[in-house]
């Protein structure tokens, strides 16, 4: 079967930026799916304008916000929905590199059932108290997985397979629908055993200067979430350790 790719941008409060974003992508000639995420009125006006402004876009509305997580997830059931295989995400407030998107779809088309995964670099204007958390993080990303293959859960600028997300999803009774989304479908994922391949991106702050990171809660959340993944990790050793001594390097 022919590989068909689409975008899935999920927004909240960046409706203002999305039309910037959503012209980039017009010179690839693929669908994108739209998330508005349980925005205000005056942000939805402006991802509807954006959208209709765009070609081949499509708008998928959530009623009420439910995180990052939970609009990724409600824009890649719609690429399922029509049949497309790949969904690339990527943020709505302009903080990704769009320049290397051809050579992410180049790594998709070559390895067609691996995660393309972002991996971030930072531009000078990242505050350190960001990058040295980040640094943190994928420390326990390597503990839960026993791996190095992820060199970064946290970037959402990203090619998924559609069927081994959805399967994925099928699969875990409970999943963070917000900021620690993108660490646990990565590590759940890889648990799985599908291949992760990590390519560099520039990662730049909002020109908007609106981050929809809250300090205390998310922080809480990403927490919980390696909790839990650290728990699941222990009855699945015996696996992971066979995929790890299996898996093609």
């Amino acid at each position: 079967m022919e590989n068909t790719y689409c975008f899935v941008i999920p927004v909240y409060r960046h409706g203002a930026a999305l039309a910037d974003v959503l012209k980039e992508l017009e010179r690839y000639d693929l669908p994108a799916i739209v998330v508005d995420d349980g925005n205000d009125e005056e942000n939805k006006i402006l991802i509807k304008e954006a959208v209709k402004n765009s070609q081949n876009c499509i708008l998928v509305e959530r009623e009420k916000n439910g995180g990052k997580g939970a609009a990724v997830t409600s824009g890649i059931l719609k690429a399922a929905e029509l049949g497309l295989t790949h969904a690339f995400q990527l943020d709505s407030d302009g903080q990704h590199d769009t320049s290397k998107i051809p050579r992410f779809l180049e790594l998709s088309k070559e390895h067609p059932d691996s995660v393309i995964c972002g991996c971030p670099e930072y531009d000078e204007n990242a505050p350190k108290s960001r990058v040295k958390g980040r640094e943190f993080a994928n420390m326990w990303i390597h503990i839960v997985t026993l791996s190095r293959s992820i060199k970064d859960a946290m970037v959402g600028f990203r090619i998924y397979p559609v069927a081994p997300f959805v399967r994925t999803l099928k699969r875990t009774l409970y999943i963070n629908k917000r900021m620690g989304f993108d660490i646990e479908i990565l590590v759940r994922l890889f648990w799985a055993n599908v291949p992760i391949i990590s390519e560099p991106v520039k990662i730049s702050y909002p020109t908007d200067g609106i981050s929809n990171f809250r300090l205390f809660w998310d922080n809480a959340g990403i927490s919980e979430t390696y909790t839990r993944l650290y728990l699941g990790m222990i009855p699945r050793l015996p696996l992971i350790i066979y995929h790890s001594l299996t898996r093609k390097k």
